[in-house]
């Protein structure tokens, strides 16, 4: 191969990453970068996370928070994707409570503490199968992400755990790439809901977890996210 092959590979390869560096407020997203998100490691190469046992699991982050958004329990909450989610693969997301007596800005959410509130996973086609392309992979090729933040959540601030795992050259453990942001919120007009279950990052996923492994020969019929089961509060 020729090196201005190798090159243009390279480049090619650099410009699909992608990161979530913008919130989405009641439809409206944020006019620059890094507010209400924590800025994180990719912000230039947008790399992702291939080592699930680090604690990059967790936010990405290369430093503490700035701000902080209102949100009404119920409503819908997105993240921008610079500049749009090119690997196919399911979306998640989680949030974690902030402790009362805390800082938002430089609480480091480790440990037991992360719920699951959203997904975007697989969607067989007519014949049953999946494959690589948007019909099989809603997420996939999008420029916003979006979830429904639980009506019964409790008020309270929290961080929002966008997680983006990109399966292209995942068929051996390790190949799976994880684009991870999170932003800072105070949810408003919650419940009394009891969100669970809880888990950590690291420690939820595990490299060989089935849903961190793509096979595309032979075909497959079925996928499941890792992770716990969303909370429906």
């Amino acid at each position: 191969m020729k090196p201005t092959t190798l090159l243009l590979l390279a480049a090619t390869g650099a410009e699909a990453h992608y990161r979530f560096s913008k919130l989405i407020v009641d439809g409206v997203p944020e006019t620059k970068e890094w507010g209400f998100v924590r800025q994180s490691k990719n912000y230039q190469s947008n790399a992702g996370v291939t080592d699930v046992n680090s604690n990059d699991m967790r936010c990405y982050q290369m430093r503490t928070g700035t701000a902080t958004a209102t949100v009404t329990a119920g409503t819908r909450l997105g993240f921008v994707a610079m500049s749009a989610v090119t690997h196919f693969g399911p979306v998640s997301f989680y949030m974690a409570r902030v402790p009362d007596n805390a800082n938002i800005n430089t609480w480091e959410p480790a440990g037991n503490v992360w719920f699951k509130v959203g997904e975007i996973s697989a969607q067989a086609g007519p014949n049953g199968q999946l494959g690589s392309s948007e019909q099989n992979w809603p997420a996939y090729n999008q420029k916003e992400v979006y979830f429904n933040v639980p009506k019964e959540v409790p008020n309270g601030k929290y961080l929002v755990r966008v997680e983006s795992i990109a399966l292209h050259q995942a068929q051996s453990a390790g190949g799976a790439q994880l684009y991870i942001n999170c932003a800072q919120v105070e949810v408003v007009g919650g419940g009394s809901g009891r969100p669970g279950p809880l888990v950590s990052f690291p420690g939820a996923y595990g490299r060989n977890d089935p849903g961190l492994v793509w096979s595309y020969y032979p075909v497959r019929t079925s996928y499941k996210a890792p992770g716990p089961a969303v909370w429906q509060g």
